[in-house]
């Protein structure tokens, strides 16, 4: 299960990208509503989606790029 924290400090790596607005909307209310910045929302949505990830041709673990 998704849980938000504050575990991401000091990224140091910028990158511009497009969100929808309703994609936007829900994840600036979650970052609010838990104190959290939008960027560490995204970031951690990010790190729970490879944790999660399943790919049927490697064996890859994403967790050391983290």
């Amino acid at each position: 299960m998704f849980k938000v924290n504050n575990e991401f400090k000091g990224p140091n790596i910028s990158r511009t990208i497009r969100f929808t607005e309703k994609l936007f909307e829900q994840l600036n209310i979650i970052a609010t509503e838990n104190d959290v910045s939008f960027n560490s929302m995204v970031l951690q949505c990010c790190k729970y989606a490879l944790d999660n990830y399943e790919n049927k041709n490697a064996n890859e673990d994403f967790t050391s790029y983290i």
